[in-house]
């Protein structure tokens, strides 16, 4: 018998394709940053990722404690309660009255969502993706990982029709906290309406206005009282401290959330059980949206005063859980001087070229935290 043949590697075609079809992941680039804001003698106070720090609410805890033993499967459509949930938040908080199970859908947490919502409504190459100029990457990200063409743009309404599908809107916005109006969204909605193409409604930080009073996009003086080519996505990481749970969900469209469904079911895309039973106390409970609301507004305007006085100007914020700062530098340099007084903060550029002079200040940082970053600010 010869020798046996040496094996051969295994080929993986399509690995390189998709690595470059991608970005650099942009966090990895802030962890120098980070570890010299680390080494300060009284530690980080990190103000860069919005992820929550306060507690997740008693009402939601016991929810899910209740719902611990849960052994079969959920499902992916969600329980009938947590559909009436949906629908009843929905017509309370976004305005859009007489939903049916049809028009909502929940998700495991929004970014997911955005990263493969191109991809479940099958688009490829020769579509296109708008989306702000200043915006969180994962719309880009999501259009590259179908195939699609991402389109960046500053008036939606300006871009070439020919091949848009997919139409992406943020407000209140990440990272710049602002806010569109009704009546700029009901001209979004009109034009977009008549070039048949789809609006998805990225609203996570609708309950998060400051100096603004956010609209969603299904509220019926932009929509006309119609969901048709509309969809909405709210996820309750920000209004519930609820980020570890992955719970968020959409609204809107009948068409385009049954065929979600059906995707998402065959790919087993589906909340936990525990967390389902979870969702439906944080949204049947407003107590706690409201005090963590105080808990944010406190941290917003202790820090906003502390920047301004070291020389910054804020732009926009009227909105979420951010300060969109600059002092008309490169934001890196921003960053490494921030991170020498152990402040660490996001470079505008994470949101596109437009920010490169700006950095994104998260108020997600405990109050101790916050204190500590009003002392070092201080001249």
């Amino acid at each position: 018998m010869g020798a046996a043949s040496s094996p051969q590697p295994v080929s993986h075609p399509s690995r390189a394709s998709l690595r470059d079809r991608l970005p650099a992941f942009p966090w990895d680039r802030l962890e120098p940053y980070k570890a010299t804001a680390a080494a300060h003698a009284d530690g980080i106070v990190d103000l860069s990722v919005g992820t929550p720090v306060d507690p997740v609410p008693g009402v939601v805890q016991r929810a899910l404690t209740a719902a611990a033993d849960s052994p079969g499967y959920p499902t992916v459509w969600g329980t009938p309660a947590l559909r009436d949930a949906l629908t009843g938040w929905a017509a309370d908080r976004l305005g859009a009255q007489g939903l049916d199970h049809t028009q909502v859908l929940p998700v495991v947490g929004s970014k997911e969502l955005v990263a493969w919502l191109p991809t479940q409504l099958g688009l490829g190459p020769g579509d296109k993706v708008g989306y702000p100029r200043l915006a969180y990457p994962t719309y880009e990200v999501g259009a590259r990982l179908a195939g699609a063409e991402p389109v960046v743009y500053d008036d939606p309404c300006a871009l070439d029709p020919g091949g848009l599908k997919l139409l992406w809107l943020n407000s209140p916005s990440n990272p710049t906290g602002r806010v569109l109006g009704a009546d700029e969204l009901r001209r979004i909605v009109a034009w977009a309406r008549e070039h048949g193409v789809l609006v998805v409604s990225d609203e996570c930080y609708l309950e998060l206005g400051w100096e603004a009073d956010p609209v969603s996009v299904l509220h019926p003086d932009v929509s006309g009282g119609s969901t048709d080519g509309l969809v909405a996505v709210h996820s309750l990481s920000k209004r519930s401290n609820l980020a570890g749970y992955r719970s968020a969900f959409l609204v809107g469209d009948p068409a385009v959330l049954g065929d979600l469904l059906q995707i998402r079911k065959h790919g087993g895309m589906m909340i936990a059980a525990p967390v389902q039973a979870a969702t439906v106390a944080a949204l049947g409970d407003t107590a706690h949206v409201d005090e963590q609301r105080a808990r944010y507004a406190r941290r917003r305007a202790a820090l906003r005063a502390a920047f301004e006085a070291a020389g910054f100007r804020i732009e926009h914020s009227e909105a979420s859980l951010y300060l969109w700062a600059t002092r008309d530098e490169p934001c890196w340099d921003t960053v490494a001087a921030l991170a020498d007084r152990g402040i660490l903060v996001a470079p505008g550029d994470f949101y596109g070229t437009a920010g490169e002079r700006f950095v994104r200040i998260a108020f997600t940082a405990t109050d101790e935290r916050v204190d500590a970053a009003v002392r070092r600010l201080a001249p």
